[in-house]
């Protein structure tokens, strides 16, 4: 195997609360959070974080912020971090059964609502965020507390082989590391304004806030981004003239062919889009090109939650691309880029990526066999986090992208272990054996479950009963579209489900329940 980037060596970064606040020096009345036509300024924006970090008190340990698309969940970010806490976000929205059990896998001493209103599981001591006339003593001592480099910065949460999902434990030296790389890779200026769209729930959406907000830009939080409307959507980034979509990549693909299924140009205060979160479609990415959009740069990033973000960036279109700018086929596979700056990465002999240096996680929290099998130190001396990601590399050194090695998928850019599915579904009294499978639909990536029902159940009411018992357990990326009763799965030759050949036997029934909701 050879070591590739190792003469890379992370820059020495200060902690993200500290940027933030020499930002702020810097700019105090420049808009750092515009919430759907509002300016809030960094001096707002400081003395908001100041006052929640002192209801926090020091070293609250891991605190579980309900999330929401407003000022708050950054104010409730900052907090946080400046407190020497960790943060951990969970969506208000998620049956509560789920929430409860990300607040114990996480170890949350508190919950802080971004929002005034939203609803906080039983039994968590809560803690409520400040707003704007809500103010009369704000801290003169910033009350931040000294972090070190492996200290907790942020817990998110992955998909794993059991029905709970599995906790990722981010040091403060990887999301530094990793900010610093990334204001560099999108040549932010104060003069940007970046679209806050992605998940709370997913780093994605850090990726969108921390850059911005350490580097004197301002990040818009705008309704009419998640309304599924795409005029919408673009007369929105043109009247809050938007210069930086982050954007997952099934979104891209359907932007991408209104825009050209429609004619429409993007808005000329756009300078940048950033897609991630599963491979790239050769066909949308020639419509792209095609399009008036060379003055735009698209940027095509590869990264896992186990790692910080991103690791692996390419300019695929625009101003600063290499000579592939030029007419893709539809049967080429686009390249996931080169490592950043902080990142060193290895091929396996199996073709496997592997990440290391500052970038990586602690592990998952209380799983110490999961965190062994993960990362390890393939060499006998670095850690490694083994993605589970085949590549192979181009002349030019790019990387290009292979598919896995296990069986996870992406679906709506959040990698999905099908096992979890499987086993939140076998807890069923009805069902007596699973299989789940990821499938491409119209370019997408969706989960299917075939069930057989136990002896004496109603097989006809299954499917059905099967979606309502897994809306109230778990969120609704893992909810299968289609859920399909059969008679039997296919099992290898080992004794273990097929999942593949179970699939394709199931097409020949017609006990399918429709695409939900």
């Amino acid at each position: 195997m050879a070591i590739l980037n190792d003469s890379r060596v992370a820059p020495v970064v200060l902690d993200l609360v500290d940027t933030f606040r020499t930002v702020t020096d810097r700019h105090p009345e420049r808009p750092a959070i515009v919430h759907n036509g509002t300016a809030l300024t960094y001096r707002q924006l400081d003395a908001l974080i100041r006052t929640a970090a002192q209801r926090l008190g020091p070293r609250p340990g891991a605190v579980g912020v309900l999330t929401s698309r407003s000022p708050g969940i950054v104010v409730g970010l900052l907090a946080v971090l400046a407190t020497g806490g960790t943060y951990c976000p969970v969506d208000p929205t998620f049956p509560v059964d789920r929430q409860q059990a990300m607040l114990a896998a996480a170890g949350c001493r508190t919950v802080l609502a971004a929002e005034p209103g939203l609803p906080s599981p039983p039994g968590a001591p809560r803690t409520d965020l400040p707003g704007l006339t809500d103010l009369p003593d704000v801290p003169e001592v910033w009350p931040g507390q000294p972090v070190g480099p492996e200290d907790p910065a942020y817990i998110l949460f992955t998909s794993g082989s059991t029905s709970a999902p599995k906790p990722v434990v981010t040091p403060h030296r990887a999301i530094e590391a990793t900010t610093a790389s990334l204001r560099k890779l999108f040549c932010l200026t104060p003069a940007d304004r970046v679209l806050q769209f992605a998940s709370l729930n997913w780093d994605t959406c850090l990726e969108e806030i921390l850059p911005a907000l350490t580097e004197g830009a301002s990040l818009v939080f705008n309704d009419a981004a998640y309304s599924g409307s795409f005029p919408r959507f673009l007369r929105m980034i043109a009247s809050e003239h938007v210069t930086v979509l982050d954007l997952p990549t099934a979104f891209w693909h359907e932007f991408v062919h209104h825009l050209a299924h429609d004619r429409v140009a993007l808005p000329d205060c756009l300078r940048l889009v950033v897609i991630g979160g599963e491979p790239a479609s050769a066909a949308r990415l020639a419509e792209w090109c095609a399009l008036d959009t060379a003055r735009v740069r698209l940027v095509n990033t590869y990264g896992c939650t186990e790692t910080t973000l991103v690791t692996h960036a390419v300019d695929l279109h625009g101003p600063l691309a290499p000579d592939f700018d030029a007419p893709w086929s539809a049967t080429s596979r686009v390249p996931i880029g080169r490592a950043l700056p902080h990142v060193i990465e290895e091929v396996s002999d199996e073709g496997e990526l592997l990440i290391g240096g500052p970038s990586l996680a602690l592990g998952y929290r209380g799983l110490p066999e999961a965190t062994a099998a993960r990362f390890g130190a393939q060499d006998g001396t670095r850690r490694w986090f083994r993605t589970g990601d085949r590549v192979s590399r181009c002349v030019d050194g790019l990387l290009v992208h292979l598919g896995r090695l296990d069986n996870e998928v992406k679906v709506r850019g959040i990698r999905v272990d099908p096992a979890e599915v499987e086993a939140q579904i076998a807890g069923h009294p009805a069902v007596g054996a699973v299989a789940v499978s990821g499938v491409t639909v119209a370019a997408r990536t969706t989960l299917v479950a075939h069930v057989v029902a136990r002896t004496h159940a109603d097989a006809g009411a299954l499917a059905a009963d099967v979606a309502e018992y897994l809306r109230a357990r778990v969120p609704a990326h893992l909810v299968p579209s289609r859920i399909t009763v059969v008679p039997a799965l296919a099992y290898t030759a080992s004794g273990k489900v097929d999942r593949t050949r179970s699939h394709q036997q199931a097409v020949a029934y017609h006990q399918v329940i429709e695409p939900m909701p």
